[in-house]
């Protein structure tokens, strides 16, 4: 283990943090001391106790319990945007950077998605619907996938003139074995960095929306709307802004070290160095 963190440090520490969060957050059901939705008038704004080790919100609702079920919903959020940004943008980058009658039509549609603010688009798109977990899952996937899109397309115009590649043409490989075993598992370690980094953005996006108020439901906890709720008592009570605003931190900061290690030990040229 020891001989692990010294080689790759960024994945040990950033997978550590990451797992004793997702730990915590799907315990939630079993280790979360009351119910995240009971309202209690009496125990309105409590600091931090024995009893309420986060304290109380404005409604009297323990910001521990709410703190650990609110991680279920970022950390849903963000592996399913991560997965289907990837998949989408991974299929659509394919086709842009092999075929070039597709690449100009592909990449001017892409361009136009990248030129709208993410948070705006998802803003209006939340606007014109009923808020719930599953459309904030689409509204910030679309604005992610151009940016996969954009990758993976570099990176497939530069494998497809390859030795390899003109080989396997060569030899009489079909088109879908060309793309998806010659091409696609070459260029498997920037996606899957790029992942990353994508579920970190979908967590703060998240948060974004949540404290606009366009996110998810109010009835279900996440640490955006969470926040929401107790910045106007952050002069009473800033626990109920503390707490949930240091998991949301240390979330994003995990997942961001743990793709930088990812990078570190699959590139070849840094592995080397290391």
């Amino acid at each position: 283990m020891m001989r692990i963190f010294r080689r790759y440090p960024r994945v040990v520490i950033g997978g550590t943090l990451l797992a004793i969060l997702v730990g915590l957050s799907l315990l939630a059901p079993w280790i979360a001391p009351y119910d995240p939705i009971k309202l209690s008038v009496a125990n309105r704004l409590k600091p931090p106790s024995e009893k309420f080790w986060f304290g109380t919100d404005a409604y009297g609702r323990d910001v521990l319990s709410r703190t650990l079920w609110g991680g279920q919903i970022s950390l849903l959020i963000a592996v399913s945007v991560a997965f289907a940004s990837t998949v989408i943008g991974t299929s659509i980058g394919l086709i842009a950077g092999y075929f070039r009658a597709m690449d100009a039509v592909v990449m001017r549609v892409m361009d136009g998605l990248m030129a709208i603010p993410g948070i705006l688009l998802a803003v209006a798109m939340l606007s014109l619907s009923k808020a719930s977990v599953q459309t904030v899952i689409i509204a910030i996937t679309i604005p992610e996938i151009p940016r996969v899109v954009r990758l993976v397309r570099a990176v497939v115009l530069s494998l497809r003139e390859q030795t390899f590649v003109s080989g396997a043409i060569s030899s009489g490989s079909r088109l879908p074995r060309i793309l998806f075993r010659h091409i696609l598992p070459n260029a498997l370690t920037p996606i899957i960095v790029q992942a990353t980094y994508i579920a970190a953005s979908a967590v703060l996006i998240e948060a974004y929306l949540g404290f606009l108020g366009v996110g998810t439901p109010p009835e279900t906890p996440s640490w955006g709307n969470i926040i929401a709720e107790g910045r106007n008592f952050i002069m009473l009570a800033i626990w109920s802004v503390l707490f949930p605003g240091l998991f949301l931190g240390t979330m994003v900061l995990s997942i961001n070290i743990l793709g930088d290690g990812i990078r570190d030990m699959l590139d070849p040229r840094i592995a080397k160095r290391i």
